[in-house]
């Protein structure tokens, strides 16, 4: 399953009502460790299929969301279950810590 994009049209029904737990990435096309993270959360969201989702937020096109959410500094990481931040992670990271973070929080 790839990563999705979501917006402020879409993270009510995409992130918050979402089934699965969602792995939310703000970030923005300026940000050099954003892009570096970016094709781990792709293999990590293949890997895991439909256990958990990963999307996409640019915090540029979407500055409201980030705010609402406290991002100061990016790349940042949520996890989101049941419509709610279960967790959160700030950096950027190599995969293996990406995966087994995603791992410990969505088990």
């Amino acid at each position: 399953m790839a990563t999705v994009k979501v917006d402020k049209d879409n993270f009510q029904a995409d992130v918050l009502d979402a089934k699965e737990p969602v792995v939310v990435d703000f970030w923005a096309e300026w940000c050099g460790p954003c892009k570096m993270i970016g094709p781990s959360l792709e293999e990590i969201s293949n890997e895991l299929g439909g256990k958990v989702k990963i999307a996409k937020l640019n915090i540029d096109e979407n500055p409201e969301l980030a705010a609402q959410f406290g991002v100061r500094s990016i790349p940042t990481l949520m996890i989101f279950k049941d419509g709610q931040v279960a967790d959160t992670k700030v950096g950027a990271a190599p995969k293996t810590a990406l995966s087994h973070w995603i791992n410990g929080a969505v088990a």
